[in-house]
């Protein structure tokens, strides 16, 4: 057999041979053997597959150094082993990964364990280059939160599996792997939606695990709207985001997904809507498709389990027969595509807010009211930074995004120029007072030389993150 390698960016081809398959025992359980956090990676190992249990469900499987390295480790091996053919990964409880651990990082910075925080980035961003380069098939299954970090080591690779938690706490299951133009369906194009979130410059830091390179080639000024304003769902849990790059506004025909609004439940009811004004048989019909929903991911992975392959596509036509079609209704951001493109095609923050006030003004809509509104609780520094690290990402391969995350992050948590971070972490998650005090607080005091210190180099001293990118795209 052969796979191609899967990093979404590009297709370039690499051989991998199967040449014996070691069976495991159906649905083993393996917990790895550590003694201090022995239990927050498990591993499950089906035929030729492999699959990778973020297990911190208290913590919403917020990532750490621990699991950052373990399942760097762990993947390393399963790409070293020509008897898996696959690999899968998952979170336990209600969340896939709701980011990194920033509440430890934050302890750790003001306890000046400077050390600790920049092991925790460089292993993280490691991680997600492996899974950047991969060489086997992946697949992601989004059950639940999916933030930052959570969406950082798993839209680079094959496949995403996205849910969204409905007030019923059931899942609606939608295979985001499937592009559609009007009557049009095209499942060769696929792997091109995972939800997503970036809450960073509302915590006063930046955009990062690759984020400024998917966001960057999102179509249009989409990933500008959604790096610097993050609008959300009226569920703010989750955010679905398109990751596929093409020009021109005949891509907004292959969107499934909006970014602000959870489609396949909302498309299901405005159907039913459509089809008879009786409100009773509308939701005992919801009810009716909620159960069937549920019990579609359980079945993906039983079918997951089975296969014997190394094959991307063999796996896509299995993830396929669960998938649903859902389209965009009147509250989501395609419908103000032609508005988000004006308003955030501006060179400076300043002028991309200032459009939105116009916009807010002379439309009344919420969704720019929403947008302006989220603007303004941003950090101001975050913004100006953001803005300019989204830019840059357009030109830049995911390893070159990851290396100046890193120094960027770098500058975020040694505090030299702002306490932002800090701050930001401190009003909306330990505190949780809600009232961060930015600084600077407002974006004229922000000046460039304040925004250029973040895209400086490392000093002589400090080391810079090392990736492997001779040796893994040696190929290329």
């Amino acid at each position: 057999m052969q796979s191609k390698r899967v990093g979404w960016w590009f297709f370039a081809k690499a051989k991998l041979s199967l040449n014996t398959y070691r069976n495991l025992s159906s649905s083993q359980h393996v917990v790895l053997d550590n003694p201090n956090h022995s239990q927050q990676v498990l591993v499950e190992g089906n035929g030729c597959s492999r699959m990778a249990i973020l297990n911190r469900p208290s913590a919403l499987n917020a990532l750490n150094t621990n699991m950052a390295a373990t399942l760097h480790k762990l993947y390393r091996s399963w790409e070293d082993n020509p008897d898996i053919g696959f690999v899968m990964v998952k979170g336990s409880g209600r969340a896939f990964a709701a980011g990194g651990d920033i509440v430890a990082l934050y302890h750790l910075i003001n306890k000046g364990n400077m050390e600790a925080c920049k092991e925790f980035f460089r292993t993280a961003y490691s991680f997600m280059y492996l899974i950047g380069t991969y060489l086997k098939p992946h697949v992601a299954l989004l059950n639940g939160i999916t933030m930052g970090g959570g969406a950082g080591i798993s839209i680079p690779g094959t496949f995403r599996v996205a849910t969204d938690k409905t007030d019923y706490n059931c899942d609606h299951i939608i295979f985001l792997a499937k592009e559609v133009e009007p009557l049009i369906f095209r499942p060769h194009l696929a792997r091109n939606y995972m939800i997503f979130a970036t809450p960073e410059v509302h915590i006063g830091f930046h955009p990062d695990a690759a984020a400024s390179f998917y966001l960057s080639h999102l179509p249009g000024h989409l990933g500008m709207t959604e790096g610097l304003s993050l609008v959300v769902s009226p569920r703010p849990k989750v955010v679905f985001s398109l990751l596929h790059y093409a020009e021109g506004l005949d891509f907004l025909a292959r969107f499934l997904i909006s970014v602000m609004h959870l489609f396949v439940f909302s498309a299901f009811v405005d159907t039913l809507r459509v089809r008879g004004s009786d409100r009773g048989k509308a939701q005992r019909s919801r009810d009716v498709y909620l159960r069937a929903c549920y019990t579609r991911l359980p079945l993906i992975e039983e079918q997951l389990r089975k296969l014997v392959t190394d094959d991307p596509s063999v796996i896509e036509a299995t993830l396929e027969q669960y998938g649903d079609l859902v389209h965009p209704d009147s509250s989501s951001v395609l419908q103000r595509i032609e508005i988000l493109d004006k308003c955030f095609c501006h060179d400076t923050v300043e002028e991309i807010v200032d459009a939105m006030k116009n916009a807010a003004s002379e439309t009344k809509d919420a969704w720019c009211i929403s947008t302006l509104n989220r603007l303004k609780e941003a950090s101001p520094l975050s913004l100006k930074v953001a803005l300019r690290s989204i830019r840059e990402g357009r030109f830049q391969t995911l390893d070159q995004c990851l290396l100046r995350e890193y120094r960027m992050t770098l500058q975020a948590i040694h505090r030299q120029i702002s306490g932002d971070f800090c701050e930001g972490v401190r009003a909306r998650v330990v505190d949780k007072d809600f009232a961060p005090k930015w600084d600077p607080p407002t974006l004229e005091k922000v000046s460039q030389d304040m925004v250029d210190h973040y895209f400086l180099p490392l000093s002589e001293s400090e080391p810079d993150l090392e990736l492997p990118t001779k040796t893994r795209e040696a190929f290329l």
